[in-house]
């Protein structure tokens, strides 16, 4: 029984760390403000473009502002980084 209850701490105390981790790696406001303000450009640079706009579809390619900040608030900056890198590659693609 001993043995089963230090199992279950270890485990809560895994699950609890893990997610203050995530947390220490989400992005700043600042960051994201930032963020945001580059892929709004990045929208707009694909809607001028009739070839690029075809193809922009879902949160990634919205012209609100607040969502991506939203989005990017919750995520680490690798992620915010993935996503934007993302967007560059299918701008590119489709010029």
């Amino acid at each position: 029984m001993t043995r089963g209850i230090w199992l279950a701490v270890a485990l809560a105390s895994s699950v609890v760390l893990g997610a203050a981790t995530d947390a220490a790696h989400a992005a700043d406001p600042a960051f994201c403000r930032q963020y945001s303000r580059a892929a709004l450009n990045q929208v707009r640079g694909g809607l001028s473009n009739p070839r690029c706009a075809a193809g922009m579809h879902g949160a990634r390619w919205s012209s609100d502002f607040s969502v991506h900040d939203q989005w990017c608030l919750g995520v680490s900056y690798a992620d915010a980084g993935a996503e934007r890198d993302a967007r560059t590659n299918y701008l590119r693609t489709c010029r």
